[in-house]
């Protein structure tokens, strides 16, 4: 253990202090595809009675009118997070009339590019923003790969923790700074560290082989329909799923938040030849919000991002320049196709003991290539992550990933102790030891488990599609309470109302809304 982290557990543990570990806070987002009873996707309009996915605060479609997103709000407890997830599937099968939520990330066998459907936001300015942006995504990625579903998993700690630490640590940066070069630091280390999540948590090493829409490949052929790779974890976030070759020089390190929104900022404004190419209209229609590298900030494909809760028209990246980093959100997770939720309190208290040890350890700036090697590691893992003998970059080192986690889980038991005495349990020790578990046998992994109902004869649809059916059988066989049906059904109703308020008022043009839109990131100081 280094002395820093050291230093910071035993503040933590005084007990005037244990108490600021039951103030983090836990939210959840979920993507799942609309699927029909054969599995196919769905290509009916997002259900009306789920409410608006405008302006819905827990229902809403991500890319495509078949790609629903669950989010939740806040909570102390990542059950309590559980149960609200919960809550929200059971509402929406109480609606989808017949249809099936996707068990997996990697997508059902979808149909031709010009079938899968965008997702409609309705005629207000900010509802054709929101369709115009996802078009260029179709224009630049394909839209074959935005069907792909996962779980982002937001996390914060208390501010009166980073006000502790601040304090004993004689920093002389304003709140705000302290606590956002903190968050920026617990990102490096989750860079470091994070391949050790697509190991555990991994649950994609197999997909449709329409997926890869003839694309060359260096995937085997399980079966006739099924493409995978024998020691695969996340094929999902590997280099077949989300890739750019325009965002390739793109990486932020993250030394810093300045260093991290001015990366992102030049690529809001910094043309890439092919999206000039192909223009930004075709006569009256729209083809994408503007021809740079990123139309918009979230465009960016990162598996963890600071994050700030934005106010009304406010941009994500605004709200981080004028208000610093207030949380991080986690990206890389892929759906355990075992799980009705797709991810468990277990999965979910590992997380948050392997976030605080981001948190607290030392994190060294990323120098001398290990940005690079960071990212290497990554997508060894994701692509190779159960081969025997695997080995990654440790600094100068080569180590075998088995050594390597069993010390970083090592290293993190501390955290899981300290969690565990602040809330009176023993919760995330044995959180813990399942993941210990999964290193010593590696069949233990979500992503072997899948691969060992594939290779006794069944495809990756078959699979999916007897999963997601058993999943619905779960939340089917228990409704929500009348009280917990008429909480949702009104906020579906209101946010109906809500969206045909916004349309209702005087519009404005379209394309002077956009320019503004783009102008309110460029005209930021740098």
């Amino acid at each position: 253990m280094s002395d820093i982290l050291s230093r910071r557990l035993a503040q933590l543990g005084e007990p005037a202090n244990l108490s600021l570990l039951g103030e983090c806070l836990h939210g959840i987002e979920r993507e799942c595809l609309r699927v029909d009873r054969d599995g196919q996707l769905a290509l009916t309009p997002h259900p009306r009675a789920l409410g608006s996915a405008l302006t819905h605060a827990q229902i809403t479609t991500d890319y495509s009118e078949s790609l629903l997103e669950f989010i939740t709000g806040t909570a102390k407890d990542p059950a309590t997070t559980l149960a609200e997830l919960e809550s929200i599937h059971r509402f929406a099968y109480d609606k989808l009339d017949g249809e099936l939520l996707w068990s997996p990330s990697m997508p059902c066998a979808l149909p031709d590019e010009e079938t899968i459907p965008i997702a409609h936001y309705g005629s207000s300015n900010i509802g054709r923003l929101k369709y115009v942006y996802r078009k260029g995504l179709a224009l630049r990625y394909g839209k074959t790969m935005q069907c792909i579903a996962g779980i982002h998993y937001n996390f914060s700690l208390p501010e009166g923790l980073w006000q502790l630490q601040q304090q004993s640590e004689g920093s002389e940066q304003s709140a705000r700074d302290y606590q956002s070069a903190r968050y920026i630091a617990l990102i490096r280390n989750f860079r470091r560290y994070s391949w050790l999540l697509m190991y555990l948590f991994g649950a994609s090493p197999a997909l449709d082989k329409g997926f890869m829409r003839g694309r060359p490949h260096h995937l085997q052929e399980l079966d006739a329909s099924t493409l995978y790779l024998p020691y695969a974890t996340s094929l999902r976030m590997s280099d077949l799923g989300y890739q750019s070759s325009a965002q390739s020089g793109l990486t932020p390190c993250y030394n810093d938040l300045a260093s991290y929104t001015d990366s992102l900022r030049l690529a809001v404004g910094t043309p890439y030849p092919a999206y000039v190419e192909a223009g930004i209209k075709r006569g009256d229609e729209w083809l994408q919000l503007n021809t740079n590298i990123l139309q918009i900030e979230n465009e960016y494909y990162s598996s963890i991002r600071p994050k700030r809760v934005t106010y009304s028209g406010e941009r994500p990246i605004q709200a981080l320049m004028s208000r610093g980093v207030q949380y991080v959100e986690v990206r890389c997770l892929d759906i355990n196709p075992f799980l009705p939720l797709g991810i468990d309190v277990a999965q979910a208290r590992f997380i948050d003991a392997f976030l605080l040890f981001c948190a607290l350890e030392d994190s060294p700036m990323l120098e001398n290539g290990e940005c690079s090697s960071c990212t290497s590691n990554f997508l060894k893992v994701v692509k190779e992550g159960r081969r025997p003998g695997l080995h990654l970059h440790k600094g100068k080192q080569q180590v075998e990933l088995k050594v390597w986690a069993s010390e970083l889980l090592e290293r993190i038991l501390p955290l899981a102790e300290l969690l565990d005495r602040s809330q009176g349990s023993s919760l995330h020790i044995e959180a813990l030891a399942q993941q210990q578990a999964k290193v010593a046998d590696v069949e233990m992994t979500p992503s072997a488990q899948v691969l060992a109902i594939l290779r006794q004869g069944k495809s990756f649809s078959e699979f999916a599609l007897q999963q997601s059916q058993r999943h619905a059988e779960y939340f089917r066989a228990q409704p929500l309470s009348a009280e917990q049906k008429q909480a949702f059904e009104q906020a579906a109703h209101d946010s109906l109302a809500g969206q045909a308020e916004l349309e209702a008022q005087p519009r404005g043009d379209f394309d002077a809304f956009v320019a503004a839109y783009q102008a309110s990131i460029l005209a930021l100081a740098v």
